[in-house]
C-alpha cells in the first residue's frame, strides 16, 4: 500500500511550471507595499494544474510576520480572499504560494507544509523572487517543490527541489508589455521588466524564445510600422474617393478632417467640407 501511494505522489510532481506577467507584477507589487520592518513578502498563487505542468495565472498576498522565534501567517485572511476569487474564477484553483527573497529556512518548510495542505492531492508550487530592487541583489525567478526529510519527517524538516521555471505571454499581456517602457519610471515598473527580462532569456524550455520581450528599439520600430500601416490604408482610400473609383462615407471624411484638422491650414477647408455634405 505505501508503494501504491509513493507511485501516486510521483506522477502528480509537477515537471515544470509557467508564471503568467500578471502574477508576477502583483507580487512584486505586493513587495514594494511591505512594512519597513518586513524583510519579505508571502501570499497565495492561483493557476491550473495537470500532471505535469502548472500554470501560475494570479497571486494575491497573504498577511504574515516573522520573527527571530516565531512566523505567524493570517490563514482565516487567506481563505477568504479565496473563497471570493473563486466565486468569480472558479477555474483557479489554489496551485501553491511565493515569498521575495532566496532565503529558504525552517519557517518556509513551515509556511510550504501549510499551502500543502491546501492543494492536498497535488504538492504545493514556491515560487521564490529576488526582485532586485536591493542593491548587488540580482532579479530572477525559481519554483520548487518540496521533499519530506526524515523516517517521521516534522513539517519544519524538507527539502526544497527546483522545478524548471518560465514566462508566458498571452497576446493581451504581450501588448501590456510593449508599452511598459513609456510609462513613466518606477520601482515596480524597473523591477518588473527586469525580472520578465532576465527569465526570458534563462528560461530552460525549448519554446521559451518565442515568449521572449523585445527590446526597447524594437518596440518603437514596430509602432512606427503600425502607423505607417494605417496610414497608408487611409490615403489609399482617400486616393480612390477622389478618383471617383469608391463612394465616399460623408462619416469617415469629417471624422478624418477631424483629426487632421490641426495641420491642415492651407487646405482650401470650404470645398473639402463640401464635399463632405450629404
Amino acid at each position: 500500500m505505501k508503494a501504491c501511494v509513493l507511485i501516486e505522489i510521483s506522477r502528480r510532481t509537477p515537471t515544470s511550471v509557467t508564471v503568467h506577467p500578471v502574477a508576477l507584477f502583483s507580487i512584486l507589487d505586493h513587495y514594494l507595499r511591505r512594512g519597513d520592518n518586513q524583510p519579505r513578502v508571502i501570499g497565495t498563487l492561483l493557476g491550473t494544474r495537470t500532471d505535469t505542468e502548472v500554470e501560475v495565472k494570479s497571486a494575491f498576498a497573504v498577511l504574515h510576520s516573522e520573527t527571530s522565534e516565531q512566523v505567524a501567517v493570517d490563514m482565516d485572511y487567506h481563505r477568504g480572499v479565496y473563497d471570493l476569487h473563486h466565486k468569480i474564477n472558479p477555474k483557479e484553483v489554489i496551485v501553491g504560494w511565493y515569498s521575495t527573497g532566496s532565503n529558504l529556512n525552517t519557517y518556509s518548510a513551515l509556511i510550504q507544509n501549510f499551502y500543502t495542505q491546501e492543494t492536498t492531492p497535488n504538492p504545493a508550487i514556491h515560487i521564490a523572487i529576488n526582485t532586485g530592487v536591493e542593491e548587488g541583489e540580482r532579479a530572477g525567478v525559481s519554483a520548487y517543490v518540496s521533499s519530506p526529510v526524515g523516517v517521521f519527517p516534522k513539517p519544519e524538516n524538507c527539502v526544497f527541489v527546483p522545478v524548471p521555471v518560465e514566462i508566458r505571454f498571452l497576446d493581451a499581456e504581450r501588448s501590456g508589455r510593449k508599452i511598459l517602457p513609456f510609462l513613466p519610471s518606477t520601482e515596480s515598473k524597473n523591477s518588473f521588466l527586469a525580472v520578465v527580462d532576465l527569465l526570458a532569456k534563462t528560461a530552460a524550455s525549448p519554446n521559451a524564445s518565442s515568449n521572449q520581450p523585445v527590446s526597447d528599439l524594437e518596440i518603437l520600430e514596430q509602432s512606427i510600422n503600425t502607423v505607417q500601416t494605417m496610414l497608408d490604408r487611409v490615403l489609399t482610400y482617400v486616393q480612390a474617393v477622389l478618383s471617383g473609383e469608391v463612394k465616399g462615407d460623408p462619416a469617415i471624411g469629417r471624422y478624418l478632417m477631424d483629426t487632421l484638422g490641426a495641420s491642415t491650414n492651407n487646405l482650401d477647408k470650404s470645398g473639402f467640407n463640401a464635399s463632405l455634405q450629404v
